[in-house]
């Protein structure tokens, strides 16, 4: 035990004493609050304005496009209310009442593809002679992107709500009444627990529980990767034969894979510290106008990380000392693990779904299957309330699941470390676990 322990204080010492690792503890949180709000940044101010030529064959719409430019028999004029289109969308609004619609739109696919960056414009909407009078009528949108559906989506919804007045004023409807009657109703996500406690659902709950999840599963693939360079260096560097002669092969396993847990813990539990602190200032705030952040602060939150990020990170670096026991470079050992890497992340690419579907069958498979259970498991007590029982199965299986692997490792790892040259064969491999 004394050795395994010098082993555990050395990886630990080695790495917090680190200035990047310091370095890294605190811009980190800093780069994870830019990597989520400065791309939207970019994107609202960055992506520049998209002028579209509205065609309206029924000569009857330009009140849905207030803020664009109208134009009818060579006159040109300017909506007042400005904010009833988003920012990044400019329209000039075209009278083509009693004209080919398909016709008139010709100059403007022309304007599409000018050189000329005053002429050019990004798209062209097409609103046909019928659209009041018959619900088979299509509307078309030519842009010079195949994913501009935003844009597409807008101007849609802009077109389809004057229809809407336009055929409810036809039938007798006052105009005053028809914003009444069309009119959107809010809607507030609410999640009510097994105790009947309501909670406050919807997007933050989504958002909320990316961030944690990928709080649990980045640093458990770093220090997995740095365990297995550490192997890797050390058996260059023939240390590793130094360490084996006076301390057993599993004493020095376990010793590197505690050692580099306790730095991961470290550096989340100040990331979770000055979340917290931040959280609390947020939380402070949002008290003021009515909000209930302390939802999400929870300490069941905060121990329920704890015990799966470590059940997470003792499964997953299993897989890494063994690429860095039984190969003799990095580049080796990277690609023979980036096949198991793939399938550990399976529930990460699933993530959506079982973010906002918890308690679905899949949801639930995953979170008690060995290997996916602890990722799985702590969303699910993120966004819902699994039962007690699920928990108990999902840290039970992942338990076993780290003493197989543990075991595996083990074996591996004591003819491994001492193995140079060609890397092993999966049969080369089992032959080894027989005989370790």
């Amino acid at each position: 035990m004394r050795k395994l322990f010098a082993v555990f204080k050395r990886e630990y010492l080695q790495a917090v004493r680190k200035k990047m690792f310091i370095i890294m503890t605190f811009l980190m949180p800093v780069l994870m609050v830019g990597l989520f709000f400065i791309p939207s940044l970019m994107m609202e101010r960055g992506m520049g304005v998209k002028k579209i030529s509205v065609l309206d064959g029924t000569g009857e719409l330009a009140g849905a496009f207030t803020g664009a430019q109208v134009e009818k028999d060579g006159d040109i004029s300017v909506g007042e209310n400005k904010r009833d289109l988003p920012g990044q969308i400019e329209t000039s609004y075209v009278d083509v009442k009693g004209k080919s619609v398909d016709e008139a739109a010709k100059p403007y696919f022309t304007r599409m593809s000018s050189d000329d960056k005053s002429e050019r414009i990004d798209g062209v909407f097409l609103i046909p002679s019928d659209a009041l009078t018959s619900p088979a009528a299509k509307l078309k949108y030519y842009s010079r992107s195949a994913t501009d559906f935003v844009t597409q989506a807008r101007l849609s919804s802009r077109v389809n709500r004057s229809v809407q007045r336009f055929r409810l004023a036809g039938r007798g409807i006052p105009g005053q009444d028809v914003d009444q009657l069309l009119k959107d109703l809010d809607i507030e996500s609410v999640q009510l627990s097994r105790s009947g406690e309501q909670k406050k659902g919807g997007v933050a709950n989504f958002i909320v529980g990316f961030m944690l999840t990928g709080l649990l599963l980045v640093p458990s693939f770093v220090y997995g990767l740095e365990i297995m360079r550490g192997i890797i260096q050390e058996k260059t560097d023939r240390v590793v034969e130094v360490l084996v002669s006076s301390m057993s092969p599993s004493q020095l396993l376990v010793g590197k894979i505690l050692g580099v847990a306790a730095v991961g813990l470290t550096q989340v539990g100040v990331w979770l510290i000055l979340a917290g602190i931040a959280g609390g200032f947020g939380a402070a705030t949002a008290a003021l106008a009515g909000e209930n952040f302390l939802q999400f602060l929870r300490p069941s939150t905060f121990i329920f990380f704890v015990v799966f990020f470590l059940l997470a990170y003792l499964t997953y670096v299993c897989v890494y000392a063994i690429g860095g026991a039984v190969c003799n470079s990095e580049k080796e050992a990277q690609q023979m693990i980036m096949p198991a890497t793939m399938v550990m992340m399976l529930p990460w690419f699933l993530m959506a779904g079982i973010i906002t579907n918890p308690d679905s069958t899949l949801s639930v498979a995953f979170s008690m299957m060995p290997v996916f259970g602890p990722l799985t498991m702590y969303v699910r007590t993120l966004v819902a309330e699994p039962p007690m029982w699920h928990i108990a199965v999902s840290i039970l299986v992942s338990l076993a699941t780290i003493s197989a692997f543990f075991w595996i490792t083990a074996k591996i790892f004591r003819i491994g470390i001492l193995s140079y040259g060609k890397r092993p064969t999966i049969p080369e491999l089992w032959k080894w676990m027989k005989v370790a």
